[in-house]
């Protein structure tokens, strides 16, 4: 008799663990078989996949993602630069398969309002677009106070996930060491006012006032601050920056698209000037206008943003942690390599600011000892001389 209970017992651990396999491999294959039916596209919003920023950015995170997990890829450039068009390419990459849209930056606000409700089994993950942005699009006397409103009334957020990033913390991150490195003139060359923009800017300043505190040198430093009003380079930028040179600024932070390549003509014909680049590692380009052009980069982690969402939406099934978000990310952690913002790893360390100095910085920022505002509503109390100029046009 014991011998037949033991003998059911083990069968019956057997039969139990042999039905754990069967269920987990039953898992294992659904899941499996969910990845396979996506079909990932990129769109593009003004420019396209070569351009050094967010478009190029999300471009190659997304192809290398749907590489390594054998998906379907593709990019569409709209035919203009117009909601119209690049709400046309998203329903062009639908009609063609596409279940999973990669839409980068803060002109997608009426592609989301419009995609989103037309085609809700459509997922979009929208990176650097806010809930301004899809008011803008979708309220026509908006007032540029999300807190007056409940966005989700207004696009169908079920199948979308925006994230945004904290600009000022990159900005900030850029002005600090900036002045750390020796600079005393510096000057901030923005895209158009939009507040992505202006969190740069400002946090920008913010970092230049308190490196410039700690070394008792706000007397001797001067910021230079404008807009372009427009997010390309152009004679009339080019002939602007050339007054800076003049005044013999030493850096300059260009933040906006390709705003920047007013700039580096300049730095180039003056050979002194420096650059900071912005969202992305922008050294390789900008320094094909002059060797040893660029200090750093102030980055937001797109990339680190597209293989998140993917490897969970994807491979793990785990669209539910983001659905409806507006997500704010900066700072998850003391270590730069896992924040969503940065300075580039191309950073040119000096002795008076090295990277273990960095290193102390994001640190003290990541446990509060360092505050930065992210209020654009007025500009930010500093004891260095900052002089605004507005919109160069």
């Amino acid at each position: 008799m014991k011998t037949l209970l033991k003998s059911f017992v083990i069968a019956s651990a057997v039969f139990m663990l042999g039905a754990s396999f069967v269920s987990c491999s039953k898992k294992t294959d659904e899941k499996k078989a969910s990845a396979s039916s996506y079909k990932v596209a990129m769109i593009t919003d003004s420019g396209d996949i070569t351009d050094e920023s967010f478009n190029q950015t999300t471009y190659e995170a997304g192809k290398a993602f749907c590489e390594a997990n054998g998906l379907q890829y593709k990019y569409y450039k709209p035919a203009g630069d117009s909601d119209s068009d690049r709400i046309a390419a998203a329903e062009q990459a639908i009609a063609e398969g596409a279940n999973l849209l990669l839409c980068p930056g803060f002109l997608f606000g009426g592609t989301v309002v419009e995609i989103s409700a037309t085609y809700p089994d459509v997922k979009i993950v929208a990176l650097d677009l806010s809930a301004g942005d899809i008011l803008s699009a979708a309220v026509s006397d908006y007032t540029w106070d999300p807190s007056q409103y409940d966005v989700k009334e207004h696009y169908h957020s079920e199948n979308v996930y925006c994230a945004i990033y904290k600009e000022e913390l990159s900005g900030y991150l850029a002005g600090y060491a900036a002045v750390k490195m020796g600079f005393r003139h510096l000057g901030f060359l923005g895209g158009m006012a939009v507040p992505a923009v202006v969190r740069y800017g400002y946090g920008y300043v913010q970092g230049i006032n308190d490196a410039a505190k700690e070394i008792n040198a706000a007397k001797d430093i001067v910021v230079e601050y404008v807009y372009g009003n427009q997010f390309y380079g152009d004679a009339d930028i080019t002939a602007y920056m050339d007054t800076w040179a003049a005044k013999k600024v030493e850096v300059v932070f260009a933040c906006g698209g390709g705003i920047w390549t007013s700039a580096a003509e300049v730095a180039k014909k003056n050979g002194n000037m420096k650059i900071i680049g912005v969202d992305v590692d922008q050294k390789n380009t900008i320094d094909s206008y002059g060797a040893g052009m660029t200090v750093t980069s102030a980055m937001k982690g797109l990339a680190a943003t597209v293989k998140s969402v993917l490897t969970e939406t994807i491979l793990k099934d785990n669209w539910a942690a983001f659905s409806g978000k507006i997500e704010t990310l900066g700072l998850v952690s003391d270590k730069p390599v896992e924040n969503y913002v940065a300075l580039a790893p191309s950073t040119v360390w000096t002795d008076s600011f090295k990277e273990a100095d960095y290193l102390a910085l994001v640190k003290k920022m990541y446990t509060g000892e360092i505050k930065v505002s992210s209020d654009i509503a007025k500009e930010p109390a500093a004891d260095v001389k900052v002089n605004y100029y507005g919109n160069i046009k």
